[in-house]
């Protein structure tokens, strides 16, 4: 008997991937709400620049100043830094800040640093050869000062460089974010350009772990708030955040005060990222968003999560992420490469004293394996190296979907989300 299917294009690597699904099963497919792209982007920013939320315009806090820090966000994310640099560089020059005393540095976090390639096809070639680019460091507690401690005790150890900068700004994209409730300027600070030392209190267990730490929660969460604080502890005086639509087009710049400007542009992106669902399904079919977010498994554990509240417990995640670049860095490839129990882990990262430096995201790892069986389409990694990261690796997502449905009966149903983390699925 011929089954009728429904094809569905899933954001997957740079060209997307496309799959066959049982139709009769497909309970829904979830997106971004439409959003108009901006006619003129650059005239957008242009007016957000000289008319900000909650602070002056960005021509007057730099008048007479030598210097200038553009913190900009990495590789995965899919910032439109081509289109916000420009203009942001020439309110600066404008005021008087010479091109010599502007540089540029990427918020890394405790990523891997941009390479070169990396870092022309975010800032394009004329800004990549015209001004310094450089990379954050997190492991360098020497490039770093002291600042403090954050109410919730988090030691505050900031790049000097920035610090340093008369002009600090922030450019950065809001997106939904798994630990934060949504990304944007504050992050760019803390954790961008801040180091491990900081890091490494700020993704402790006793904040990711907290209730409110999750993708569309702001208020009460205390990753965004000590995020926040040390954002404005640091001194950033201007923030630059944009939403874009689901062919990556700027659809919002939200210019101005870190707070103020930043929880604008969240509230559009709360309204533009949340689908509505009217019960939750057997299995989700899913993505880490495409190139770049899915460059790696550890992003890939985003697209895990983010598909969670639209979820039966007990139900299956089939996510497809390239995970071109493998596992991931160094610390985290070994901390589940070398870990039989990953629950066992878990527990450990709570024993005062114990720390590895991306723990955290066994932490996330381990919130959506617990709840769900997840099969794991990664053409980046090895069947056999997948399958000891605590997942079912499956060679496409019809396979993980045939599997993940015959154990769940004839009236199983399914939910695609082809952006994966970008969406908030949200149970009616």
């Amino acid at each position: 008997m011929h089954v009728k299917s429904l094809r569905v294009k899933l954001d997957y690597g740079r060209t997307g991937l496309e799959v066959e699904l049982p139709d009769a099963r497909v309970q829904a497919v979830l997106g971004l709400q439409p959003a108009p792209a901006l006619e003129n982007p650059s005239a957008a920013i242009a007016e957000a620049l000289a008319h900000p939320i909650g602070c002056a315009p960005l021509s007057e806090l730099a008048a007479g100043k030598q210097s200038a820090c553009l913190v900009i966000s990495d590789i995965t994310r899919p910032v439109p830094n081509r289109i916000l640099l420009p203009e942001v560089i020439r309110v600066l020059e404008a005021a008087g800040v010479p091109s010599d005393g502007i540089f540029i540095l990427i918020a890394t976090g405790t990523h891997r640093p941009s390479t070169e390639a990396e870092i022309l096809e975010m800032v394009g070639p004329e800004i990549a050869a015209g001004y310094r680019v450089l990379n954050h460091v997190a492991g360098d507690l020497e490039t770093h000062r002291y600042l403090g401690e954050t109410p919730n005790g988090v030691p505050i150890w900031v790049d000097s460089r920035y610090l340093d900068a008369e002009v600090k700004v922030s450019l950065a994209l809001i997106e939904p974010h798994f630990m934060a409730g949504f990304s944007g300027g504050r992050k760019s600070i803390c954790p961008g350009i801040c180091a491990m030392e900081t890091v490494k209190i700020w993704h402790g267990p006793r904040f990711i772990g907290h209730e409110l730490s999750d993708s569309g929660s702001v208020r009460g969460n205390p990753v965004h708030e000590d995020s926040l604080y040390v954002a404005r502890k640091s001194g950033l005086q201007f923030i630059c955040d944009v939403t874009l639509d689901e062919q990556r087009r700027l659809t919002g710049v939200f210019a101005g005060e870190v707070e103020a400007a930043g929880l604008a542009g969240v509230e559009r992106a709360r309204r533009v990222a949340v689908a509505p669902l009217d019960s939750p399904a057997d299995v989700v079919v899913t993505t880490c968003a495409g190139y770049p977010l899915d460059l790696t498994f550890y992003q890939a554990v985003k697209g895990m999560v983010g598909a969670l509240p639209a979820l039966k417990p007990g139900g299956a995640i089939v996510i497809a992420s390239e995970c071109a670049e493998g596992i991931g860095n160094a610390h985290f490839r070994d901390i589940l490469l070398d870990s039989d129990d990953l629950e066992a882990f878990v527990k450990r990262t709570y024993e005062p004293g114990f720390f590895i430096p991306d723990q955290w995201e066994a932490h996330e790892l381990w919130k959506a394996v617990k709840s769900a069986e997840v099969y794991v389409v990664a053409s980046g990694i090895p069947a056999e190296t997948l399958s000891r990261c605590f997942v079912k690796p499956v060679a496409t997502v019809e396979e993980g979907v045939r599997q993940a449905l015959e154990t769940r009966g004839p009236d199983a149903k399914l939910v695609v989300i082809p952006k994966g983390p970008y969406v908030l699925p949200q149970v009616q």
